[in-house]
């Protein structure tokens, strides 16, 4: 059953045209991903379907008895109920359906007869309204829903007019998840939300909620394990993709290769053209060339292919950082507290040149507090910090306040970066060629700073830190006003800034920079971080060697077996070998050595743990089967990349599931070689 219908609908800002005559549906049970480049379209296209903006031109076509719930930027609460009375709201017809069956058993007590029974009639109807609008597990819903989004008992009671916009949002989008809409529009909903709220959505979503879903996010994990289709708004038309954000970006390069091939072909016959023009612009062809000109002219309106400013690829040279030593800092035992909040006690941690830490934990937790600590800004309460001398440090702060905003966005990164010749200033071109790395056109290369959105002043900062030959970079939520484009490149800079040979450092190896990234955006975060740093908001800080889908991993293990633990009646965790604590002190190269582990350590971390179904499997076929797994996924992704599997909505929900399939006993036989391979 369709839900929404789009038919040619147009929708422009003076002469700017965000929608030019789109048409698509939206179906039941649908869970679709809308994506695009920032200022696309895609929250114009939510306030059409919602109805809180009329189209040019088209119209949307929303089916009988549909429910929309769209998730406002600023929601409307209800400023005089606490936080918990204002997401209860969501249940309101529920309480006036239990506040008439009150009333119904008050009039059954004194009722003749004739009259019981039809009360009674009336007290079975409102019992079974009751139980279709979710029963008498009403209180455990909201509790689950707010407990899910960041809150704490100690929250409910607080009124909602003293939020903060962080939990007036997260509160909006509770209480409409709360009323079960029959289709969600969620305009970034993860904004306000840590790595744990993430993961709450993106179970209820995929797991809980019955309706449709239609979601903006920049969380390309959320997109993944949430949606089945992907919808990209891409200069005014609607592209449609099946499967999620990772099959999207499979097919979509695919599509991108073939336009850029027809973009280049069109290159060539336009410069054959203009040749032409050009030789025979006077003399006696002269009538023929300025036909000639008018079709070329006509072309270029009406057939011009463009060709996508993120296919090019990120082969900027950048210019090596100063050398740091051995480490960039060495902490031991430090900790840091602030009354009666603990942000972190008794924390080692060590950075060598080529680290990129993570730093997660839940808001609120100390992750900046850490960061100032580390770099000397606040004083530690106990412990020593040891820093190099030749540290220079670049950071990334939520607000760029400090920039000229009378600046053309190319002469900001000219005035800012380092030549790759050694001179102080880097020239005209240098600047445009990295403005054009982060995805910059030539256009908006030559706009001013204070006409950029926030998104693309955050954007030019960053290009301007990474290639400013800083050796310690500090980014502090570097994604949150980014679109996924931008994000992706921005992981392919980091992977630059952070290379590094590890037996030449100080050399000409490799940048060897530090990294320090405080983020909630896990694909960044386990794209560029080797280690992590785990505040807990409760003053534990936790230090682990690998990425964050090896810490995941991690966690899921320790969750399980304290499941089991609890199942048996056993208090006491298994037995385990004390966790060794990173060695603060800086550790010589070993050219022998792998550079980065990322890899739990082998057999004593996974004591304790129950025996998986490949226990029984030699060492040798375990190897021989992720080799024959690694084969199949290959052969999946490529069959992704074929435009024929793109319109087969089947056999694309078939690879799809087969790919999980196999990740999934990938991942257990990994575990298992791990363990027999210690």
């Amino acid at each position: 059953m369709s839900l929404v219908t789009l038919a040619n609908l147009r929708f422009g800002h003076g002469t700017r045209l965000l929608l030019d005559g789109v048409s698509g549906s939206i179906h039941e049970g649908e869970r679709i991903g809308l994506v695009g480049r920032n200022g696309c379209g895609k929250s114009t296209l939510f306030k059409l379907i919602a109805g809180l903006l009329k189209p040019d031109d088209g119209e949307v076509q929303i089916a009988r008895t549909v429910r929309i719930g769209y998730l406002e930027q600023d929601p409307k609460l209800p400023q005089e109920k606490t936080l918990r009375g204002a997401a209860a709201e969501a249940f309101a017809s529920i309480e006036t359906l239990k506040a008439e069956l009150e009333g119904v058993y008050d009039r059954m007590a004194t009722a003749e007869p004739d009259e019981l029974e039809k009360l009674m009639n009336r007290q079975v109807a409102i019992e079974e309204q009751i139980e279709a609008s979710g029963g008498y597990a009403v209180d455990h819903k909201i509790d689950a829903a707010l407990h899910g989004l960041g809150f704490t008992d100690d929250d409910f009671e607080l009124p909602v007019k003293g939020l903060s916009g962080g939990q007036k949002a997260r509160l909006g989008l509770a209480r409409l998840l709360l009323s079960s809409p029959d289709l969600l529009l969620l305009d970034e909903p993860t904004n306000h939300l840590d790595i744990e709220g993430r993961r709450w959505l993106e179970e209820f979503l995929a797991d809980e909620f019955k309706g449709s879903v239609v979601l903006i996010s920049h969380d390309r994990w959320l997109l993944d394990r949430v949606v089945n289709r992907i919808i990209e708004i891409d200069r005014g038309v609607l592209r449609e993709y099946p499967g999620n954000y990772a099959a999207f970006r499979s097919l979509r390069a695919e599509r991108m290769l073939t336009v850029e091939r027809q973009h280049e072909k069109q290159q060539d016959r336009i410069r054959q053209e203009q040749a032409f023009i050009d030789r025979y612009r006077a003399g006696q062809r002269a009538k023929q060339a300025r036909g000639r000109e008018t079709r070329l002219e006509r072309f270029k309106e009406e057939s011009l292919v463009e060709k996508h400013a993120e296919m090019g690829v990120m082969n900027l040279d950048l210019p090596d950082p100063p050398t740091m030593g051995d480490f960039a800092f060495v902490a031991e035992n430090i900790s840091k507290s602030f009354g009666d909040r603990v942000c972190f006690r008794n924390l080692s941690l060590s950075a060598r040149p080529g680290d990129r830490i993570g730093i997660i934990g839940p808001n609120g937790a100390g992750k900046t507090t850490l960061v100032r600590t580390l770099l000397g800004d606040l004083e530690t309460d106990s412990g020593e910090i040891k820093r190099s001398p030749r540290l220079s440090i670049g950071w990334f702060r939520q607000t760029q306040d400090h920039i000229d905003r009378n600046l053309l966005a190319w002469e900001f990164l000219q005035n800012t970066i380092r030549s790759l010749e050694g001179a102080p200033r880097a020239s005209e071109q240098e600047a445009r060629n990295l403005a054009g790395a982060f995805l910059f056109t030539g256009e908006e290369q030559d706009k001013a700073i204070g006409d950029l959105s926030g998104g693309e002043r955050g954007r030019l900062v960053l290009a301007s830190l990474i290639a400013s030959a800083k050796n310690l970079l500090v980014l502090d939520e570097p994604t949150n006003h980014l679109d996924i484009p931008s994000a992706e490149r921005l992981e392919e800079a980091l992977d630059k800034f952070g290379d590094v040979d590890r037996t030449k450092i100080g050399g000409k190896g490799g940048h060897g920079g530090v990294l320090l990234l405080i983020s909630h955006d896990r694909a960044l975060l386990d794209d560029v971080c080797d280690k992590l740093v785990v505040l807990d908001g409760a003053g534990n800080a936790r230090v682990f060697d690998g990425s964050y889908r090896d810490w995941e991993a991690k966690q899921k293990a320790e969750s399980a077996e304290a499941a089991a633990r609890a199942k048996r009646g056993d208090s006491k965790p298994t037995p385990k070998p004390a966790a060794k604590q990173a060695d603060p002190r800086p550790q010589q190269p070993q050219p022998t050595a792998p550079s980065v582990s990322t890899k739990p350590a082998p057999a004593q971390k996974q004591a304790g743990k129950p025996r998986s179904k490949y226990s029984n499997l030699a060492l040798e076929k375990i190897e021989a089967r992720i080799a024959d797994i690694g084969r199949e996924l290959m052969q999946i992704d490529f069959e992704f990349a074929d435009p024929k599997t793109a319109s087969d909505a089947a056999k694309t929900k078939k690879l799809l599931a087969r790919r999980e399939e196999l990740a999934r006993e990938q991942s257990e036989l990994e575990e298992e070689w791990i363990r027999k391979s210690g």
